[in-house]
């Protein structure tokens, strides 16, 4: 069959990109909906009575449960672009003329004929269409504004029952005319950060950068930034093993995952400080015996049990029934935490929630030496849980340190194996971070949120700063650009940091959200039906996007998105912005005849059984975002002539990592005890000798002057606010930016970058300095083409980089195809592009 160009998809139609600014006012004369509901109602009372005819009430008003006697709509209001809901207003009950007055600043990247508000009844049975205004796109197009009172008219074209009406203002600003997007972050306007957020952006901080668990010294060359000054490749878990060691008054942990045999400390080539050789579990209940406060948040699986009646480990395997089991009776608290969705969603929603998303966000929190005799916070926060697994090194090796790091440390969901058979492990690649100053306090306020709701009646169990002289704590109210008293480094200092945290976070899973529709604007929340809910990671990613000017380089776990504007499956409900954003960013460019490059690398495969259903569906859902971004491309560079000069991936590349290694002396003189079948898949890996790594990471580096580290994926799970609940931090150095410098800055954002690229290249080259330019790309492609060949070449041969092409087929057209000869990933079968699953939830997979 062949693929429609993106041009064929959306021909006709307007490019909405920019802010769409909507006031749902009020409405009048709505119908009343809710009649066939009201006599079910009473249908069902009335069969209740009868089933029970011994039972009286007590009073009047109790047998008739208090209820008006008329029952009407129960309305709210939407905005949709190309089917995509883009914001929704509180439902106002038994209300036909409801007055919302809600305001709703959204970004959009929409093609779109027309902007779409529906009314809708929330009725028991699922909202019932009312009516809807359609406003033509060239009305707002270019800045009009649009209000007054609008009539709203049924599907069949009449206007609603009673002469319905809704009275709304819609503005909308083009990217272009958006001043705060304009010269990146380090625009002299002075407008620093994501604006309108829950955390606003804290001055005086430092970051700290970590790729992998651990690098072993000389393992990466030696990267200069400005000046000749090296860059620093930091040791994460040991870094993060000596911060708990040295607390005095606290240790707080959130963790998707939390394993207590995990060691932190694995490389003996240099001094060991006392305690470090102490597994997870150890270490904390040392602290907590020293009288360190010691709180643990976990992810509930409600698929694990742990009972004298049940054992089971639970669907993902994150031992939170055992971690939980192996604190008790200790001074350490350690709170299972399920997903739990806010009680004011429907019954229906509830269980969705509570069935399909986790917790996903990974902190820890420690107080840390501060100046003089005083002691302030820290807080790490990234891709890396604190289990089994996680634990790797640039080298990613698959089958040399199952003795040695990996020894008791085997992870390998691709297969149902042990580490007696023989390997492979799965390789692990993560970003993580560390910061310090006045932002490393709103992860805290995030964690007491999220204790306070967990736990409910253990608040005292949370350290009270303000009552300890001794440690910092941030004055009330805390200033928007930090308390100076916080500030670890002074702004004329070159290496201090602006730092901001981000959250994908609702009011189900915190504590001290508000409760009304007006409090949450004041505090920079979006409303939902019922909830206020905080998507700054989202608008973290598309202000940084939009802002970008010469490159973009990401890492993440998956990348799946924009599905209103998908070429095969728009209904997937994955709306987020982001791939979209990408692919617009650098059409633009070409528009204006410069040159624009995006780096996404990602895991060869979702972790988990490739041809399973789950992972197929995944697979499929993440084609669908590529083909739309080259589609995107491709139309851009036909605008301009230049289609068949140019290759779209002269401008989007993906990639992924793998590894191979040739037998050591040891495996030959230690045969597995417990080998694969022959002609199984792990057998099949085991004579190749490959694999892929995992890419866990969760970040973005904009122009190497800005970076964002977190927990939080790229797909809706992530980016909606009330699926997985995520943070992240968002940071820039201001000495280091493009405006600062009137050049490339090569601050620690850029050592960071190319310190990455060092690890998955096998080298530094100075061509990488400029990663916006085409020669850069060119250059990159042919040593991950080069790695490819290597991975599937019938000789076996050690890998020394790690960088390959995702294995797909980009045309000249922007349409996507298999890789001659690969269809299905080497070894281990699925097919790469993925098969839509019928009768999985796309909400589960998206």
């Amino acid at each position: 069959m062949q693929q429609d160009t993106m041009s064929e998809l959306v021909k006709d139609k307007v490019l909405l990109h920019g802010t769409l600014e909507v006031w749902l006012k009020e409405s009048t004369n709505l119908p009343n909906m809710d009649m066939f509901s009201e006599k079910f109602r009473q249908c069902f009372s009335y069969l209740t009575i009868c089933k029970a005819p011994c039972v009286k009430a007590k009073t009047k008003a109790e047998s008739h449960g208090h209820r008006p006697k008329v029952i009407t709509s129960d309305p709210y209001a939407a905005v949709n672009l190309a089917g995509a809901r883009v914001a929704r207003t509180r439902v106002i009950s038994n209300n036909t003329n409801p007055k919302w007055d809600e305001y709703f600043s959204i970004p959009v990247a929409h093609y779109v004929n027309d902007v779409e508000i529906t009314v809708k009844d929330n009725d028991m049975f699922g909202a019932q269409l009312i009516g809807s205004v359609t406003i033509p796109v060239d009305k707002i197009i270019h800045g009009e504004v649009v209000e007054g009172w609008h009539d709203i008219m049924t599907p069949s074209g009449k206007v609603a029952h009673g002469n319905a009406q809704i009275l709304f203002k819609i503005k909308f600003t083009p990217v272009e005319r958006n001043p705060i997007y304009f010269g990146g972050v380090g625009d002299p306007k002075g407008l620093h950060g994501v604006p309108n957020t829950y955390f606003p952006c804290r001055k005086g901080c430092e970051v700290t950068m970590y790729q992998d668990a651990h690098i072993m010294d000389g393992a990466l060359p030696e990267i200069k930034l400005e000046g000749g000054v090296p860059f620093q490749h930091r040791k994460a878990w040991e870094e993060l093993c000596t911060a708990i060691l040295e607390a005095h008054h606290l240790v707080y942990i959130a963790g998707w995952s939390i394993y207590t045999k995990v060691r932190f400390w694995r490389d003996t080539t240099h001094p060991m400080p006392d305690g470090a050789e102490l597994t997870l579990g150890e270490l904390l209940k040392r602290k907590s015996a020293e009288g360190v406060r010691v709180l643990l948040l976990v992810w509930d699986d409600k698929t694990s049990h742990q009972n004298p009646f049940i054992k089971t480990e639970g669907v993902m395997g994150v031992h939170d029934e055992e971690t939980k089991s192996f604190f008790r009776n200790s001074a350490v608290r350690c709170v299972l935490a399920p997903r739990y969705a806010d009680t004011r969603l429907s019954w229906f929603r509830q269980q969705v929630v509570g069935t399909l998303y986790t917790h996903h966000q990974k902190i820890t929190i420690v107080d840390s030496q501060g100046p003089g005799n005083k002691r302030k916070l820290t807080s790490f926060i990234g891709g890396l849980d604190l289990c089994d697994g996680r634990f790797d090194t640039p080298s990613h090796c698959i089958f040399s340190t199952l003795n040695t790091f990996h020894k008791n440390d085997f992870h390998q969901p691709t297969f149902t194996l042990g580490a007696d058979a023989g390997g492979p492990r799965e390789p692990w690649h993560d970003w993580h971070c560390k910061i310090d100053g006045p932002a490393a306090y709103d992860v805290l306020t995030n964690f007491e949120q999220r204790w306070r709701k967990a736990t409910r009646w253990h608040d005292d169990e949370l350290i009270q700063i303000e009552r300890i002289s001794w440690i910092l704590g941030p004055k009330a109210p805390f200033p928007p650009e930090g308390d100076p008293k916080l500030y670890v480094t002074k702004d004329e200092d070159p290496n201090t940091w602006y730092t901001q945290v981000f959250r994908s976070i609702d009011s189900g899973s915190v504590k001290g959200f508000p409760k009304t529709v007006k409090e949450a604007e004041k505090e920079h929340l979006v409303w939902g039906k019922s909830i206020a809910i905080d998507i700054s990671i989202q608008m973290a990613y598309i202000k940084a996007i939009r802002s970008a000017q010469h490159f973009i380089y990401i890492e993440n776990q998956y990348f799946i998105g924009s599905s209103y504007n998908w070429p095969d499956y728009k209904d997937a409900g994955a709306n987020h912005l982001i791939p979209m954003e990408l692919a617009l960013k650098i059409a633009s460019k070409i528009r204006e005849g410069q040159h624009f490059a995006v780096y996404v690398t990602i895991p060869m495969w979702p972790e988990g059984v490739p041809d399973s259903a789950a992972m197929q569906e995944i697979l499929f859902f993440q084609t669908q975002t590529m083909k739309m971004m080259y589609g995107v491309i491709a139309d851009a560079l036909k605008d301009v002539g230049k289609l068949g000069e140019r290759h779209p991936r002269d401008y989007l590349n993906f990639y992924c990592l793998g590894n191979r290694e040739t037998v050591t002396d040891y495996e030959k003189k230690n045969p597995p005890p417990n080998p694969p079948a022959a002609e199984s898949k792990p057998a099949a890996v085991q004579k190749s000798r490959r694999f892929m790594i995992y890419v866990h990471a969760k970040g973005m580096v904009v122009d190497d002057e800005y970076i964002i580290c977190g927990s939080a994926n790229i797909n809706q799970r992530s980016m909606d606010g009330s699926r997985d609940t995520e943070i992240a931090m968002g940071a820039f150095q201001p000495s280091f930016t493009w405006s600062k410098k009137q050049g490339h800055p090569k601050g620690q954002i850029y050592g960071y970058r190319l310190s990455l690229w060092a690890e998955h290249l096998g080298l530094y080259q100075p061509l990488f300095d400029e990663a916006g330019n085409l020669e850069c790309v060119q250059e990159v492609n042919r040593l991950a083409q080069a790695n490819w060949d290597q991975y599937v070449a019938e000789e076996i041969t050690d890998m020394k980089a790690h960088l390959m092409p995702y294995p797909i087929n980009v045309n000249h057209d922007g349409t996507i195809g298999p890789l001659p000869n690969f269809e299905t990933f080497p070894d281990v079968g699925g097919n790469i592009l993925g098969t839509n699953q019928a009768n999985l939830p796309d909400s589960l997979t998206t």
